[in-house]
């Protein structure tokens, strides 16, 4: 028996011609998103689902299984688990930047785990969702049949939304892939807005998506658009790289976590996790960190919590009170997914076509289909208004001549014959006919005879509005700029991702940072803050201050100075070594805090202790307003030696040798200078010498130096300032022990040879201590900050401090609430 003809076929072209159609069908219409509204065929049906059923957001909550069953039965002819995960990735708020499902129940959670079963969970259409699928019933997109041809289901929704941008996509099809990070709805409605503003239309175009021209760039769009903005926040670096995906479709950004150190006392320190990476998962990430310092890849690290919940991510990683905070959270970028990369490959559907989108293709794209839905949408109501027009110009006809009609209509044997005669005696048609036999008696009162020319002149208005608007295409673009505008105002919010414009290790805090003075201080055995200029206020000379820093019974006040927090910080050792920090870098605290130890900031050794710390700034410009080009330092024995401040540049962590010392020396101090100043040194008993700074010859780092004063035995130097062109004419702050101190005039000490005993400069006596702080007073000092050895502080007008010849002793400048207490430090602070 001939069933059929049967056609001969190499297997080669059969296979090529099959796996190409499975391919297409992949591509098409199962793993790329649609770039006009931004969904995948599963997603679109889901919501398509959802809507049929009903399912808004003012609605109940519905079982999830129900719109599974739903799509399944009428749409989407796979599995019940795909239709699932799609669904349950909607109501994801740390998968959907804006989630188009409001879910109810267990819907997964950042740290990997599964969403309950359908049964379980109820679900509904979010607010946000129900602008994808406004004017979908005007006949604003196409319909095709479904998969058994017994409805029909829409090719794409109408998509007020940018929703390609905003909610991203991911899918792997059949020889490539997709891959769009989720955007900020604020910054891409202000992109689009621009790019309608910037939009040319062509009347001479034979189609109409070639009557657009767009006159802007990817630069224009992105003064708007900074980045990708992810649901879990982090942060994104380079925007080289951004501008690089944005204007060709591919490109990978570097995205790190919120990390943030905590001093939490003690000495010790805590990372602070508070938000991820983009798709990471937080359980792995805190495993992976206690695996690598199960390995001792990562030392340092004495604790590990997960302490997030609904209010937020919270990984706390405690650190030993040795370990380096930095260097530990730069291994944890290092080795974990707390710093990772997003691979940005922009595929979508263009004309059911794949295509590689850049920022401003999906722009364009977007605006043309909001055009044409607009447009068709028009089209609908103004058939809508002409035809509800057509029937109320019949309803007025009627009332105008309501006794005949009624004569009419009593008289005719049937309905028919009724409307026939109708039609007849008033030239109606059929519907305006039928619209006056199924009139009601109420519409004859004379209340509802306005109502029905008010309705007609209602409706002559919008006909008029809706003609006006299809002849010109610029008014249609207003209105789908007037309705993005809208959707802003009611859905938009703050960008939850950072977004650094440098590369990830190259970036300049100083673009993060405000530059702004602040006082360092730091006890002597080694703990270090930074307090803002304004956390002290001005007393009058004489008062108790405030306690300053909560210090340990043992431990006293060392160094005490201002800086700026852009400025470069040289720590300067007892054992001739520099280490160099940024001043940001330094703990900021409170008045009262401790701080933190020095030895997490810098690899010193054991025993080591900083004697001195400078900070200026490393602009080559600024170095030169200030005169800085060398470092002199004095040893406690008297020795002093230059280098050049070049040769400080580059300090590996470990630090760098700065003089070599005699047996029993210790590095006491050190001074920036221009090479033409002058040098004052002071000791604890009170002598002074001043000399030319180019007595000193700079020489290598690893050298010992020259004499600088010759020192009675058990003296030591407790200053070295530096006398310039700036500080001659002023005064030079002397502080003694029990709180006793004056201002001296510069002039008042005359240059002398290097390597003498120098001469006095104050009387020191019992009553009031040996010198323990000289400093040259700055031209613009308003105040002095005074800091006890048990961490009482008092700030004093510099006013109050009297000027006195150098043999004097002074005035008290600072009570002590302990009898026992002693001066520390002090320091000038300028306007």
């Amino acid at each position: 028996m001939n069933i059929g003809k049967i056609v001969p076929s190499e297997i080669v072209t059969e296979m090529q011609r099959a796996y190409l159609d499975y391919a297409m069908s992949v591509i098409v219409s199962r793993a790329l998103p649609d770039v006009r509204d931004g969904l995948k065929p599963v997603h679109r049906r889901i919501l398509f689902a959802m809507h049929s059923l009903g399912m808004s957001h003012t609605s109940r909550y519905t079982k999830s299984a129900k719109v599974v069953g739903e799509v399944l039965g009428k749409l989407h002819p796979h599995g019940d688990a795909p239709v699932y995960e799609a669904l349950v990735r909607l109501a994801q708020n740390f998968a959907m930047r804006y989630m188009l499902i409001d879910g109810q129940g267990n819907f997964g959670s950042v740290d990997g785990d599964p969403p309950a079963a359908m049964r379980y969970t109820e679900c509904r259409l979010s607010s946000i969702a129900t602008e994808m699928l406004l004017d979908i019933e005007k006949e604003t997109v196409g319909f095709t049949p479904n998969f058994d041809n017994t409805i029909k289901e829409p090719t794409f929704l109408p998509a007020k939304l940018p929703n390609l941008l905003l909610m991203g996509s991911e899918g792997i099809a059949v020889g490539m892939a997709t891959k769009i990070p989720p955007h900020n709805l604020s910054e891409v409605a202000d992109a689009i807005v621009a790019m309608i503003g910037k939009t040319k239309i062509s009347a001479s175009s034979v189609k109409q998506q070639d009557a657009f021209s767009f006159d802007i760039t990817v630069e224009d769009l992105m003064e708007h658009v900074q980045g990708p903005d992810f649901p879990t926040g982090g942060i994104i670096y380079d925007i080289s790289e951004i501008k690089n995906a944005y204007a060709t479709g591919r490109g990978k950004i570097v995205m790190r976590g919120k990390a943030e150190i905590e001093d939490i006392g003690g000495g010790k320190s805590a990372i602070i996790i508070s938000e991820l990476p983009y798709q990471v998962n937080k359980a792995v990430l805190v495993a992976k960190i206690a695996d690598l310092v199960k390995d001792k890849k990562i030392e340092g690290i004495s604790d590990l919590r997960d302490e997030s919940d609904r209010r937020g991510i919270r990984v706390y990683v405690e650190l030993k009170r040795d370990a380096k905070p930095k260097q530990v959270l730069n291994n944890l970028y290092k080795h974990t997914n707390l710093q990772t990369t997003f691979p940005v490959n922009m595929v979508a559907l263009v004309d059911n076509t794949p295509q590689t989108c850049s920022l401003k293709l999906i722009l364009e794209e977007y605006i043309k289909h909001r055009h044409d839905v607009v447009k068709k949408r028009s089209e609908f109501e103004l058939r809508e208004a002409r035809a509800r027009e057509h029937i109320l110009e019949g309803l007025k006809i009627a009332v105008d001549h309501i006794d005949e009609v009624i004569a009419i209509i009593k008289k005719s044997a049937s309905a028919d014959e009724a409307k026939t005669k109708l039609m007849t005696r008033f030239t109606l048609s059929e519907i305006q006919s039928t619209a006056i036999l199924d009139m009601q008696l109420r519409r004859l009162a004379a209340l509802e005879r306005q109502k029905i020319e008010d309705e007609l002149a209602m409706i002559r208005e919008t006909i008029t509005y809706l003609l006006d608007l299809l002849q010109h295409p610029e008014k249609i673009l207003k209105v789908v700029k007037d309705e993005l505008q809208k959707l802003k105002e009611k859905y938009g919010d703050n960008r939850k991702t950072k977004v650094f414009k440098s590369k990830v290790g190259q970036f300049s805090d100083e673009q993060l940072i405000p530059n702004e003075e602040v006082i360092i201080t730091m006890s002597e055995s080694g703990y270090i803050k930074r307090v803002p200029r304004g956390t002290f206020k001005m007393q009058e000379r004489g008062g108790k201050g405030v306690i300053g820093m909560a210090t340990k019974e043992e431990d006293t006040i060392d160094r005490l100075l201002t800086a700026q927090t852009h400025d470069n910080m040289l720590f300067i050792t007892d054992a001739g070594r520099v280490y160099q920090v940024r001043v940001w870098d330094i703990p900021e605290a409170s008045r009262q805090s401790k701080g933190q130890a020095v030895v997490n900031l810098i690899n010193i050794e054991s025993g080591e202790r900083v004697t001195s710390i400078l900070a200026y700034s490393l602009k080559k410009d600024e170095q030169k307003e200030q005169g800085v080009k060398f470092i002199l330092m004095a040893t406690k024995n008297g020795t002093v030696k230059k280098s050049k401040l070049t040769e400080y540049e580059n300090i590996r962590r470990s630090g760098i040798v700065a003089i070599k010392l005699e047996s029993g020396d210790q590095l006491a101090w050190a001074r920036l200078t221009s090479g033409d100043d002058d040098i004052l040194l002071v000791t604890h008993e009170g002598k002074s010498i001043r000399f030319k700074e180019d007595e000193v010859r700079a020489t290598a780092r690893d050298t010992m130096g020259v004499r600088g004063a010759l020192l009675a035995k058990g003296d030591y130097v407790v200053s070295v300032d530096v006398i310039n062109a700036d500080t001659k004419s002023t005064d030079f702050l002397t502080v003694m022990e029990k709180g006793v101190g004056k201002k001296t005039a510069i002039k008042d000490f005359p240059r002398q040879r290097r390597g003498g005993q120098g001469i006095k400069v104050a009387v020191v006596k019992d009553k009031t201590g040996k010198v323990v702080v000289s400093q040259i007073v700055p031209k613009d000092c308003d105040s002095v900050i005074l800091t006890s050895t048990k961490g009482q502080v008092v700030k004093l007008p510099i006013t109050s401090v009297p000027r006195l010849g150098r043999a004097t002793s002074g005035v008290i400048l600072m009570r002590f609430t302990d009898k026992s207490d002693t001066i520390a430090a002090a320091t000038c602070l300028t306007k």
